[in-house]
């Protein structure tokens, strides 16, 4: 009898240590892991257009509009699907073993858009689309994630508040009740235009919260590039300069007004205003300056081997191009993905 109660009592430990560990290895695994110094979510220029494509350790996550289409991952040179969800989402951000991003609400399930899903959310899961946790319900404007922080700017009920967060969801801080752009990050610095009385280029340092004026220029997005800053001239409507930080220096690319521009690879593309309107590329010093298609366009995302592009009014259909080729063509391998259920 006392050899049965013995053997029931090791059993009931034994029980318990398994079901201890197994709720250990539960906690580990749901355990947000924090990035390695450094990193940042996103390039300026792809945040500032919609986000929409974002190259991440030999992956490029992109939202994949056409019917049918959602969140995809593919190799850089255009192979290997992967659907990821089939949301629509925006502002992609990658940095260590995450995602980053917003979902509008809607998803691209029964071949087309299937109406609301419920809140907007602005999300992080996996890189391979697993454990999707949302982190905020407000609407996302534009966000960054520099180091351990997500800094975003949200407009909720015509309230618009700049704020950070840690990637474990804790640690939420509202840092400004004004419109500022994080899109521009490196090196643990957010570089952003003001836009209170000013449009000068200002730097916040990450470490500390603490913003300081970096030059007196007239600027809209600013795009951090070697010694330059890209960026759209205010004063001169809206004309695409770039200033050299080592030689105080302005130089004018085009005189043309800009409506958007990315900046990458030693290329940049732009989209010009009026009568002749046209989706352009030239060299980062405004040299060669080509046309790609003529019309009107936006949401110029850039990979490390081409750029993105979709016609105005029409958030369906995706261009693509071979960064510094003059010609474009529908992204049919994404279409063609999309479709696959």
């Amino acid at each position: 009898m006392r050899l049965k109660k013995s053997v029931k009592i090791v059993l009931g430990i034994i029980v318990v240590a398994l079901i201890a560990g197994i709720i250990a290895i539960l906690a580990l695994s749901q355990r947000v892991v924090m990035n390695p110094d450094g990193t940042v979510g996103n390039t300026a220029g792809n945040l500032n257009n919609d986000g929409r494509f974002c190259e991440y350790d030999g992956t490029v996550y992109f939202l994949n509009s056409f019917p049918g289409g959602g969140l995809f991952a593919m190799n850089p040179d255009e192979t290997d699907f992967r659907r990821l969800n089939s949301m629509e989402v925006r502002n992609i951000l990658a940095g260590g073993r995450y995602l980053y991003y917003y979902h509008t609400g809607i998803s691209y399930e029964d071949g087309g858009f299937s109406g609301a899903l419920g809140l907007r959310t602005f999300q992080r899961c996996k890189l391979n689309g697993s454990n999707a946790t949302s982190l905020t319900t407000n609407v996302v404007v534009k966000g960054q994630l520099v180091n351990n922080y997500l800094y975003f700017l949200t407009a909720t009920n015509d309230i618009v508040a700049f704020s950070k967060m840690k990637i474990d969801n804790s640690e939420q801080v509202q840092l400004a009740d004004y419109e500022i752009n994080p899109a521009c990050a490196e090196n643990g610095t957010i570089y952003y235009n003001g836009t209170q009385g000013n449009h000068f280029l200002y730097a916040l340092d990450t470490s500390t919260d603490a913003p300081r004026e970096i030059w007196r220029g007239n600027l809209w997005n600013p795009v951090l590039e070697g010694d330059y800053v890209y960026y759209m001239d205010v004063a001169n409507d809206y004309r695409l300069c770039r200033y050299s930080f080592s030689q105080d220096l302005i130089e004018v690319l085009t005189q043309d007004r800009v409506e958007c521009f990315n900046v990458g690879s030693g290329y940049v593309y732009y989209q010009t205003n009026g009568t002749d309107a046209a989706l352009k590329c030239m060299g980062i010093d405004g040299s060669n300056p080509t046309v790609i298609a003529t019309g009107v366009y936006h949401h110029i995302n850039m990979t490390s081997r081409y750029v993105y592009f979709q016609e105005f009014q029409d958030d369906s259909t995706i261009y693509h191009s071979p960064l510094g080729s003059s010609g474009y063509e529908v992204f049919q391998a994404a279409e063609s993905a999309a479709a696959e259920r």
